[in-house]
C-alpha cells in the first residue's frame, strides 16, 4: 500500500494515524502538491493529497481513503456503529477537514510556515492576527462545547472525527498558535489524549524529517525515522503555484 503525500499535512496525517492504529504496512511518497509531476496529475485530478494506491486501486480525498480503510481492514475501526452515530462523526470530520483547516492551514501555517519558504511570499500580518485572535477562537469555542470530557468523541477508542479536529491544529501548533487550556479545558485535555497515543505520536515523529530537514534531504531523513519510504516518486524538484491540499 502506497500513500502519496507530506506527513506534515493534516488530510495526510490523518491517514497515517489510522494506518498506524489499524496495524497495515505502507509505503510513503513524501510529496506536497506544489512539488507533484504530471503522473500526480494523473493519480490526482485535483492535484490534492493523500491519495492512497492499494494494488490497482488509486483512492483519493482523505474521507474516502479512510472509509476505504474502515470497510477494507474492518479490524480496529475508526467509524461508530449505528446510523446517528456515523452521521455525527462524519458531520465533525467534516467541520474538520473544511471550516477548521480552512482556518488553521490556509490563514495560519501556509502563510506563516509554506510560502516564505517555498515561494519566498512574507505572512500578512493583519490576517495572522485576525486567525488566532478572532477566528480560531470562535472555531475553539465550537468544538469546546463538542469536546468528550474524558475517552474519545465515540467511546473509549480514537476515531475519525477525533483525528479530524486533532490534525490541524498540530498544524496550527507547528505555526506557534495552540489552545489556551483556561479557556478551552475539554478541548486541550482530549488533544493530550490523542497526542498520547502511539499511532498519532508516529506522525509526529516525522515532522523534523519535513520541516527541518532541506527538501533534497527529506525522503533520506524519514527513512532514518524509521518510515519506509516509496522507491519512486511522484515528485519534482520545482513547485507550482496551483494546488489543493485536501
Amino acid at each position: 500500500m502506497l500513500i502519496v503525500g507530506s506527513p506534515v499535512s493534516p488530510y495526510v496525517r490523518k491517514i497515517l494515524a489510522i494506518l498506524h492504529l489499524k496495524g497495515l504496512d505502507y509505503e510513503l511518497d513524501p510529496i506536497t502538491p506544489f512539488y507533484g509531476n504530471d503522473e500526480f496529475t494523473k493519480l490526482s485530478p485535483l492535484r490534492r493529497i493523500p491519495v492512497l494506491i492499494d494494488g490497482d486501486l488509486v483512492v483519493n480525498d482523505s474521507t474516502v481513503i479512510a472509509e476505504y480503510l474502515d470497510e477494507a481492514y474492518p479490524d480496529v475501526p475508526v467509524l461508530p456503529t449505528g446510523a446517528r452515530a456515523r452521521a455525527q462523526s462524519r458531520w465533525i470530520e467534516e467541520y474538520g477537514d473544511s471550516r477548521l483547516c480552512d482556518l488553521c492551514i490556509w490563514e495560519l501555517f501556509f502563510p506563516k510556515v509554506v510560502a516564505p519558504h517555498v515561494f519566498k511570499r512574507p505572512p500578512d500580518e493583519d490576517a495572522l492576527a485576525k486567525a488566532t485572535d478572532s477566528d480560531l477562537p470562535e472555531a475553539l469555542d465550537w468544538i469546546e462545547e463538542r469536546a468528550p470530557g474524558d475517552g474519545f468523541l465515540f467511546g473509549d477508542g480514537v476515531g475519525i472525527a477525533d483525528l479530524a479536529i486533532a490534525c490541524p491544529l498540530r498544524n496550527a501548533a507547528i505555526a506557534g498558535w495552540t489552545p489556551d487550556p483556561a479557556r478551552w479545558p475539554k478541548t486541550t485535555a482530549w488533544l493530550d489524549r490523542i497526542a498520547a497515543l502511539p499511532s498519532f505520536a508516529r506522525t509526529v515523529a516525522m515532522e523534523p524529517a519535513i520541516l527541518a530537514t532541506r527538501a533534497d534531504g527529506r525522503r533520506a531523513a524519514l527513512e532514518n525515522a524509521g518510515v519506509r519510504v516509496a522507491g519512486q516518486s511522484f515528485g519534482t524538484d520545482q513547485p507550482r503555484a496551483s494546488i489543493m491540499l485536501r
